[in-house]
């Protein structure tokens, strides 16, 4: 009978550390590169206020790693929705006040 011997290698596993943990931008990223973002998008991400999790979730049921980047990324803080002005015509044509007006 044949056997096959497994290989065995020393270095730790991606994402893991053998170490004290790693720092939380250096594990997003690695998150990030592993679940298939290219670098530049990887680590431009792994710095931005986004869901991870949410972005995983995506890239697992299909979703092309830059669609789902472009999906969840904030708006421009600086740059209001198009068609949308605070008290403007949109609000109030539809009544809208904000959140909790009744």
């Amino acid at each position: 009978m044949i056997t096959r011997q497994s290989r065995t290698t020393s270095r730790p596993a991606p994402c893991r550390s053998t170490g004290p943990p790693l720092d939380v931008l250096e594990w997003r990223l690695c998150r990030l590169r592993e679940a298939g973002f290219g670098p530049a998008l990887a680590a431009s991400l792994a710095r931005m206020r986004v869901d991870l999790h949410a972005l995983l979730e995506l890239v697992d049921a299909g979703c092309p790693p830059e669609l789902a980047a472009r999906i969840l990324s904030p708006l421009d803080e600086t740059t209001p929705a198009e068609g949308w002005e605070p008290g403007g015509a949109t609000e109030r044509a539809t009544g809208a006040t904000g959140a909790g007006a009744p």
